[in-house]
């Protein structure tokens, strides 16, 4: 059943993917981010900063979206302003379509921090026990993922939508200037080792090489939200999502090296932060790109090594339960490997690798 959609946050990794979902569905798309820009055709973009209630509400005035999702956060230096920053972009979001009154259906992408904790206590302390279920209860600690759910079921109960809460695992998709991809990180990681020299190391812990993991395909995510819209059984509840396959990251790894031609360095048991082995690779990708004529040649706007260090530095394994989810009919899984080596397919057509 198609409709009218708002994307917020559609230039991302995740609201690309929704918003490409939606319009093969049929769905008159807007795509909302604070500077639209390329993105799937079809979509009309809107633009606001929704840490701006009046620029907001003057940007959606008119706007009579049936479902909502909500995809985007603002990266803060403090998890108190994390929540300050991000819980307010939610309110100001659905305070300003409250006078629209077609507002059906509100989906929050979320995050496995929910049950990790937010970083600055990211994988610390006493930790709900894995496999990852919804029905565990929240940490005992602040978190803005908790704010922006409290946002949603205020504004739900106030105004009658229903609502979903996703909460995917590590994603891997399409998009530039994300501040959370490692699919593409890795890709430009791989790429620098390859052009010079440099050992393929994995740089995170030996509790992530090998202990088990999964992750999430963006397309995949998109799939589930639009499940989650359109079946009311799903309505008013949060799920886990993931691809439905775990691995180890010490079969994954040499998978990887495999596409870009390279033999994976032996794993001595040392975590090799990303963030330091690249640390000067701004002037080599820059380079690099005007040699081979690729289309971005800032690493800044393709690497988000800081993110991928925290996932893959994790010492814990980390596997998630989707029985919720297959209780109630949304089948779909993605291997994993197949995931990457897609995604890394795909940006080489953009040009975004050689």
């Amino acid at each position: 059943m198609a409709g009218t959609a708002l994307v917020v946050g559609a230039s991302g990794i995740v609201g690309n993917a929704v918003a490409e979902r939606l319009l093969e569905e049929g769905w008159t798309v807007h795509g909302l981010s604070r500077r639209p820009g390329s993105g799937p055709g079809g979509i009309r973009p809107v633009a606001a900063d929704l840490r701006d209630a009046a620029g907001t509400a003057a940007a959606l005035s008119g706007l009579r979206p049936e479902a909502v999702f909500i995809t985007t956060w603002l990266r803060q230096p403090t998890e108190a302003e994390n929540i300050r920053v991000n819980a307010a972009m939610v309110r100001n979001l659905l305070d300003a379509l409250r006078p629209g009154g077609a507002t059906r259906h509100v989906a929050l992408v979320t995050g496995l921090k929910h049950y990790l904790g937010p970083f600055e206590s990211y994988g610390k302390g006493v930790l709900p026990e894995t496999p990852f279920r919804e029905e565990q209860a929240r940490l005992d600690v602040e978190n803005f993922y908790y704010a922006q759910e409290d946002e949603v079921f205020a504004a739900a109960a106030r105004d009658g939508f229903s609502w979903s809460v996703h909460r995917p695992h590590t994603i891997i998709g399409m998009a530039v200037g994300n501040a959370m991809n490692m699919g593409t990180t890795l890709a430009a990681y791989a790429t620098l080792c390859r052009e010079t020299g440099r050992p393929f190391r994995f740089p995170g812990s030996a509790a992530q090489w090998n202990g088990l993991t999964d992750m999430t395909d963006a397309r995949l995510l998109a799939r589930h939200l639009l499940w989650a819209a359109t079946t009311p059984a799903a309505r008013d509840l949060a799920f886990n999502v993931v691809n439905g396959d775990v691995f180890r990251w010490r079969w994954m790894w040499g998978r990887i090296a495999g596409w870009f031609g390279l033999e994976p360095a032996p794993f001595d048991g040392t975590v090799h932060p990303l963030e330091r082995q690249m640390a000067e690779d701004a002037g080599t990708w820059r380079a690099l790109a005007g040699r081979h004529g690729l289309a971005e040649p800032d690493l800044g706007r393709l690497a988000s090594p800081w993110h991928t260090d925290a996932d893959l530095g994790r010492p814990i394994e980390v596997v998630t339960d989707m029985s919720r989810s297959r209780r109630l009919g949304f089948l779909d899984q993605q291997p994993t490997d197949d995931a990457f080596l897609d995604l890394f397919a795909r940006l080489r057509a953009a040009r975004l690798i050689p």
